[in-house]
């Protein structure tokens, strides 16, 4: 009775005591749905979300194809040029049913997975080094962004000169491709750190690579993780003009079966392994894409059906 008093006699006390009426409110509101989900009460909405994520892709693949046939029904190139959509996906089912296509196919991931996990070491520390060494910083930082605009063509060239045509050529452009974005997006990142984390960091006894590790890394990730992205965009680009250029004896990939196909004038096979090339590519965004939003979702970033 006293303490109801003396709530009632300061209004602050009142409105904190109100606030904290509503976060229990909304704490056991919260805990009733998760209950009802783990019951399984909200199976539908699962199911509306599911078909809210797959029908735009869907409808954006229909509308591509239509307009693929559309374009080959104007005349604009004869069919041994330009074959229609259900000829190139006929092709594409027949080189799925042969060992040199999921060979091919295996040579390119291999190429694409080490290149990339190269260019992810090399770019990490460089970023590191350039966003924690000021000298080093005012050194190179505007390199890096030159580095990253260059064409990833242009060091193939040198690479040849330097290693013939090999593997080594290939996986040399890759690194030189994506590494820059690597680094560039952990720079970005630590910039954009707030300064209030950093003095509380600093507060709490973090110094040096403590503070570093506990408080600059995780707030540079979102930038981090879209750096990733960004230069696995580069990779698969680099090791795809790459397969073009150094083609190697033994060693059949996606990108030395694209250039066989123009060579042979086979439009159904170039077109289906341009798809292969594309699939890939969508497959990769949308692991990137699910990774982001883990990160904001766990950060409190993404907002979440009621």
């Amino acid at each position: 009775m006293a303490a109801e008093s003396k709530v009632a006699g300061d209004p602050l006390a009142s409105e904190l005591a109100g606030l904290h009426a509503l976060e229990l409110a909304d704490a056991a509101h919260g805990g009733d749905r998760r209950a009802r989900a783990g019951s399984g009460s909200e199976g539908p909405g699962l199911g509306r979300r599911l078909v809210a994520a797959v029908a735009p892709k869907a409808v954006a693949v229909a509308l591509g194809l239509g307009l693929w046939q559309l374009v080959v029904w104007s005349g604009w190139r004869p069919d041994y040029l330009l074959p229609g959509p259900a000829a190139v996906l006929s092709e594409l089912a027949d080189q799925a049913r042969t060992t040199k296509f999921w060979v091919a196919l295996a040579v390119t991931l291999r190429r694409a997975i080490t290149g990339y996990a190269l260019a992810v070491l090399v770019g990490v520390a460089l970023g590191a080094a350039v966003a924690r060494i000021r000298p080093l910083r005012r050194a190179v930082g505007s390199l890096i962004t030159g580095l990253q605009t260059m064409p990833s063509i242009a060091w193939f060239p040198l690479a040849i000169l330097l290693f013939q045509r090999s593997e080594a050529a290939i996986l040399a452009v890759v690194v030189l491709g994506a590494a820059p974005s690597v680094a560039s997006g952990l720079i970005s990142g630590v910039d954009q750190v707030p300064p209030l984390l950093l003095r509380a960091g600093r507060m709490l006894g973090a110094r040096g690579m403590t503070l570093f590790r506990h408080v600059v890394l995780p707030a540079a990730l979102p930038s981090c993780l879209a750096g990733l992205k960004q230069g696995w965009a580069f990779a698969w680009r680099s090791l795809m003009a790459g397969e073009l250029l150094v083609i190697l004896a033994n060693r059949p990939s996606i990108g030395a079966s694209l250039q066989f196909a123009r060579e042979d004038s086979d439009a159904p096979q170039l077109l289906a392994l341009m798809l292969v090339v594309l699939v890939v590519g969508i497959l990769a965004d949308a692991v990137f894409t699910r990774a982001d939003q883990g990160l904001r979702r766990r950060r409190g970033l993404l907002e979440t059906a009621a």
